[in-house]
């Protein structure tokens, strides 16, 4: 059987196991099955003993050239050399499986355990223990400390364990990637973020903060539990309808200008939207 193998920077034809007659149609065939897949490679042909006639060299140049490979040299045979010059190809002498196996062996990283000086003594030091021992038995204590196996009662355990106190978890964040059409929602306990539109007729329901990385042109209802803290911000600020806490404010189509990245946020009691690049000094301002 034809084999294509990866060798160094290039590919390697072994078609030394069968005729070339019958390996060459092969070999083609397997190219085509994957077209463009070897494109820019080098090859090395290697046909072991066999001596190919030089209308085998065109034939496989003519097979790897329509598959955008180059054929660059040939190993074999001693008697393949001549060959191979006649043909501008490099040749090299293939080697014996066994002699293949030792040289692959011997171009492997030689790996050198490497040890402390430590643990190069072959003798033992007991200086430190037998110091352990005779400063514990100086407090009267035993030369080898005893495990207690015994279970501690239930008043014991009540005793070390320390108190629990119940933690509210934080509300996490809710991603969503693409766009949001009419009629669809999104509804969570937290912050949402949205990579991507929020068309007319789709609803975003938070009781945190919303994020649009786009446009916001659909219903968006920030800190749904009343969170008056909580704030809108989309690349483009054209909600339909916007609801922070219990204020609601409605699109009545009177905004103009260039798209540009803005919050909304609650102020006096009224829904108030900033460009985001001035919403800092705002609040600074304001107080809020």
């Amino acid at each position: 059987m034809t084999l294509i193998r990866g060798r160094g920077m290039g590919i390697e034809l072994a078609l030394g196991e069968r005729s070339l007659d019958e390996a060459l149609p092969e070999l083609e065939a397997r190219l085509l099955e994957r077209p463009g897949f070897y494109r820019g490679s080098a090859a090395t042909a290697a046909f072991g003993a066999r001596l190919p006639e030089p209308s085998h060299l065109a034939e496989l140049r003519r097979i790897l050239e329509a598959g955008g490979i180059t054929l660059s040299g040939v190993s074999g045979a001693p008697a393949l050399e001549p060959v191979a010059t006649a043909a501008g190809l490099t040749f090299a002498l293939e080697a014996a499986p066994g002699q293949e196996l030792a040289r692959r062996r011997a171009l492997r990283p030689k790996r050198e355990a490497k040890l402390s000086d430590a643990a190069r003594s072959l003798v033992a030091d007991f200086a430190g223990a037998r110091a352990d021992i005779a400063n514990r038995r100086s407090r009267g204590e035993a030369s080898v400390p005893r495990v207690d196996l015994r279970v501690p009662s239930a008043k014991d355990r009540a005793k070390e364990a320390p108190a629990l106190h119940p933690v509210e978890a934080p509300p996490g964040t809710l991603f969503h990637t693409g766009t949001l059409r009419g009629g669809q929602a999104l509804h969570h306990v937290g912050n949402i973020v949205v990579v991507g539109d929020v068309n007319p007729g789709a609803e975003l329901v938070a009781t945190g903060s919303i994020l649009v990385f786009g446009r916001l042109a659909g219903v968006a209802h920030a800190g749904a539990q009343g969170d008056a803290q909580a704030r809108v911000y989309a690349l483009q600020l054209r909600a339909t309808q916007l609801r922070i806490a219990t204020v609601i404010a409605a699109d009545e189509g009177q905004r103009e200008g260039a798209a540009q990245p803005e919050a909304a946020f609650i102020r006096d009691g009224r829904i108030a939207v900033a460009p985001y690049e001035k919403l800092e000094q705002l609040t600074a301002t304001l107080g809020s």
